[in-house]
Protein backbone atom coordinates (compact mmCIF):
# COMPACT_ATOMS: atom_id res chain seq x y z
CA UNK A 1 0.00 0.00 0.00
CA UNK A 2 1.07 3.71 -0.60
CA UNK A 3 2.83 5.15 1.85
CA UNK A 4 2.54 9.11 3.01
CA UNK A 5 5.33 11.22 4.60
CA UNK A 6 4.57 14.63 5.63
CA UNK A 7 6.62 17.30 6.32
CA UNK A 8 7.22 21.11 7.12
CA UNK A 9 5.45 21.95 9.99
CA UNK A 10 7.23 23.81 12.68
CA UNK A 11 6.00 26.62 15.03
CA UNK A 12 5.39 30.10 13.99
CA UNK A 13 3.58 33.14 15.04
CA UNK A 14 0.23 34.93 13.83
CA UNK A 15 0.55 36.28 10.50
CA UNK A 16 3.76 33.54 8.84
CA UNK A 17 3.87 31.53 6.70
CA UNK A 18 4.61 27.93 6.26
CA UNK A 19 5.01 25.33 3.47
CA UNK A 20 3.89 21.47 3.64
CA UNK A 21 4.53 18.47 1.48
CA UNK A 22 3.42 15.21 0.91
CA UNK A 23 5.23 12.80 -0.43
CA UNK A 24 3.98 9.35 -1.36
CA UNK A 25 5.54 5.71 -1.97
CA UNK A 26 3.67 5.28 -5.00
CA UNK A 27 1.68 6.88 -7.81
CA UNK A 28 -0.74 9.91 -6.61
CA UNK A 29 -2.08 9.24 -10.56
CA UNK A 30 -3.79 6.20 -9.07
CA UNK A 31 -5.38 7.80 -5.68
CA UNK A 32 -6.56 10.67 -7.95
CA UNK A 33 -8.14 13.26 -5.68
CA UNK A 34 -5.81 13.83 -2.59
CA UNK A 35 -6.40 16.35 0.46
CA UNK A 36 -4.73 17.93 3.70
CA UNK A 37 -6.72 17.34 6.92
CA UNK A 38 -6.14 18.15 10.25
CA UNK A 39 -6.57 17.76 13.34
CA UNK A 40 -6.49 20.03 16.47
CA UNK A 41 -6.51 18.84 20.05
CA UNK A 42 -9.65 17.66 21.19
CA UNK A 43 -11.15 18.06 17.77
CA UNK A 44 -12.13 15.24 15.17
CA UNK A 45 -10.22 15.35 11.44
CA UNK A 46 -11.07 17.56 9.37
CA UNK A 47 -10.51 18.17 5.78
CA UNK A 48 -9.25 21.59 4.73
CA UNK A 49 -7.98 20.96 1.19
CA UNK A 50 -8.41 19.19 -1.20
CA UNK A 51 -6.50 19.12 -5.02
CA UNK A 52 -8.27 16.81 -8.02
CA UNK A 53 -6.40 14.63 -10.78
CA UNK A 54 -6.78 17.23 -13.10
CA UNK A 55 -6.14 20.33 -10.52
CA UNK A 56 -9.25 21.74 -9.62
CA UNK A 57 -8.94 22.70 -6.10
CA UNK A 58 -11.41 23.29 -3.07
CA UNK A 59 -11.18 24.37 0.48
CA UNK A 60 -12.89 24.56 3.69
CA UNK A 61 -14.33 28.47 4.92
CA UNK A 62 -11.89 28.70 7.31
CA UNK A 63 -8.86 28.46 4.94
CA UNK A 64 -10.09 30.18 2.03
CA UNK A 65 -8.14 32.34 0.30
CA UNK A 66 -5.07 31.78 3.02
CA UNK A 67 -4.45 28.28 2.03
CA UNK A 68 -3.14 26.80 -1.29
CA UNK A 69 -3.29 23.41 -2.20
CA UNK A 70 -1.19 22.04 -5.48
CA UNK A 71 0.40 18.50 -6.32
CA UNK A 72 3.05 17.45 -8.39
CA UNK A 73 2.44 14.41 -9.94
CA UNK A 74 5.56 13.12 -11.40
CA UNK A 75 6.78 13.88 -8.40
CA UNK A 76 4.01 12.06 -6.51
CA UNK A 77 3.76 14.64 -3.73
CA UNK A 78 1.05 17.18 -2.62
CA UNK A 79 2.12 20.91 -1.08
CA UNK A 80 -0.12 22.90 1.20
CA UNK A 81 1.24 26.41 1.11
CA UNK A 82 0.13 28.55 4.55
CA UNK A 83 -0.02 32.12 4.47
CA UNK A 84 -1.51 34.46 7.28
CA UNK A 85 -1.42 31.70 10.00
CA UNK A 86 -3.68 32.13 13.18
CA UNK A 87 -3.25 29.95 16.35
CA UNK A 88 -6.95 28.46 15.33
CA UNK A 89 -4.43 26.70 12.52
CA UNK A 90 -2.59 25.10 14.86
CA UNK A 91 -3.09 21.02 14.85
CA UNK A 92 -1.25 17.99 12.95
CA UNK A 93 -1.85 18.09 9.29
CA UNK A 94 -2.14 14.82 7.45
CA UNK A 95 -2.27 14.06 3.62
CA UNK A 96 -4.80 11.79 2.18
CA UNK A 97 -6.69 10.66 -0.07
CA UNK A 98 -10.37 12.80 -1.22
CA UNK A 99 -12.92 9.81 -1.79
CA UNK A 100 -16.64 9.09 -0.87
CA UNK A 101 -16.14 5.60 -2.50
CA UNK A 102 -12.80 4.35 -1.41
CA UNK A 103 -11.44 3.89 1.94
CA UNK A 104 -8.30 5.86 3.23
CA UNK A 105 -4.42 5.17 2.42
CA UNK A 106 -3.16 3.85 5.78
CA UNK A 107 -2.72 7.34 7.37
CA UNK A 108 1.38 8.77 8.10
CA UNK A 109 2.73 10.53 10.91
CA UNK A 110 1.61 13.97 9.84
CA UNK A 111 3.26 17.02 10.71
CA UNK A 112 2.66 19.15 13.87
CA UNK A 113 1.84 23.33 13.38
CA UNK A 114 1.77 25.18 16.19
CA UNK A 115 1.08 28.96 15.57
CA UNK A 116 1.73 31.33 18.56
CA UNK A 117 -0.16 34.52 18.90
Amino acid sequence: QVQLVESGGGLVQAGGSLRLSCVASGSIVSINDMGWYRQAPGKQRELVASVTIGGSTNYADSVKGRFTISRDNAKNTVYLQMNSLKPEDTAVYYCNRVSIYKPYLRWGQGTQVTVSS
